[in-house]
């Protein structure tokens, strides 16, 4: 087997900021290419650092876009991004800051909807046991337990969201 050369340094910078230009990425991923590409550290170090900066990375921006798009698109609770940020190597100083910024309300507005079409497919003999698949399917998402009891407590998942229009045609 031929081993692979390493990519050129003002190469790899190239393709990395092409990349950024793109979309946004954060250190931890570029790191991970360049280390894939085969670049020295030291090579790693310089082009991550003309990278930064010119404003093509920039780990608390990436951070305030993942976190928003996976609350609202990916339906994720707070843990569940906790955990995908710290996968791709951002630094808990510049996650806490934005993850402490999103509001409560921004969780439950997620997570209501969430509970409520989760309830009627829920097979359970008990009322316990409903409620104990709905906290097991929201903390697999990652919303917290305090966040979790608050949608099942205030009966945001009721037994029945169907009305019955039949009375109000007889009126």
């Amino acid at each position: 087997m031929i081993a692979k050369r390493p990519i050129p340094e003002p190469q790899a910078l190239k393709k990395l900021a092409d990349l950024c230009a793109k979309g946004e990425h954060c250190s931890g991923e570029l790191l991970e290419k360049m280390r894939r590409w085969g670049l020295p550290e030291d090579a790693q170090a310089r082009i991550l650092e003309k990278l930064t900066s010119l404003h093509y990375v920039d780990d608390a921006r990436y951070t305030e876009f993942f976190v928003h798009d996976k609350i609202r698109y990916n339906k994720w609770g707070r843990r569940k991004i906790e955990q995908a940020l710290w996968m791709k190597k951002i630094d808990g100083s510049i996650s806490s800051v934005v993850l402490d910024a999103v509001p409560e309300e921004e969780y439950l507005e997620v997570l209501r909807p969430l509970l409520q079409s989760k309830y009627r497919t829920i097979k359970a003999e008990s009322d316990y046991e409903r409620s104990m698949k709905l906290i097991k399917f929201a903390v697999g998402r990652g919303f917290t337990i305090d966040l979790i009891r608050k949608c099942i407590d205030a009966g945001i998942v009721g037994e029945d969201d169907m009305t019955d229009f039949a009375d109000e045609a007889d009126d």
